[in-house]
């Protein structure tokens, strides 16, 4: 992990520098109910500072999931937003909320009931990442990056292309999909405030080398 947290960390330097209004950690470990079944032992072995995005689709024991994260959160100085439910994140009393590209349309509804709420949104194309950074978001995740287990992940953009699709725009972006130690390097210049894993973030330490990916 000390390897991709180098990188996001040099991202999110980078990031606000060029965008001071960013409010958001570099680097984000993104949960998912398959990938990722124990997202209290992942958070607690992220370094301090970084974000995790809880996206509990609905699942049995989501409320008693967000607390326990929320709890590992305040110990660990992390950023806690849940993924597409407000009253989830409202009652964990969560950081704030994370919103796929179909419900980003909310996040002036919710800006206005949450003002100290950190909103981010999904966005898989330029049209989405201008409509993001017109509804004022804080950041958006913008996939996939790279090669992605995903099942709902599109072709990979790659470096050069993502890149293209985000230049101009000033909410800072973060880069999601196939980010590991061996990839997330070749984003340095690209333009991203940050990175974001799920595979990558969610295994041990020691088998980062292995080159898992989001």
């Amino acid at each position: 992990m000390s390897r991709l947290m180098r990188t996001a960390t040099a991202l999110e330097r980078r990031g606000r520098a060029a965008k001071p209004r960013s409010r958001l950690p570099g680097l984000w470990l993104v949960t998912d109910p398959a990938r990722t079944p124990d997202p209290t032992a992942a958070a607690s072995r992220l370094p301090r500072g970084a974000g995790v995005i809880y996206r509990s689709f609905g699942a049995a024991g989501a409320l008693e999931t967000a607390r326990a994260l929320k709890r590992i959160a305040a110990r660990r100085g992390l950023v806690l937003l849940v993924g597409a439910d407000a009253d989830l994140a409202a009652a964990a009393g969560a950081d704030g909320v994370h919103l796929p590209e179909r419900m980003m349309a909310r996040a002036p509804a919710l800006r206005r009931a949450h003002p100290r709420w950190r909103i981010t949104t999904a966005a898989h194309g330029r049209p989405a990442l201008l409509r993001a950074a017109r509804l004022g978001v804080d950041a958006v995740l913008v996939s996939a990056v790279f090669d992605s287990h995903s099942p709902s992940a599109g072709p990979p953009l790659g470096p050069i292309r993502f890149a293209a699709l985000i230049r101009g725009v000033r909410t800072p972006v973060i880069a999601l999909g196939g980010i590991n130690a061996r990839t997330a390097p070749r984003l340095i210049g690209a333009g991203a405030s940050g990175l974001a894993a799920v595979e990558a973030l969610a295994v041990r330490n020691d088998l980062e080398s292995e080159g898992f990916r989001t």
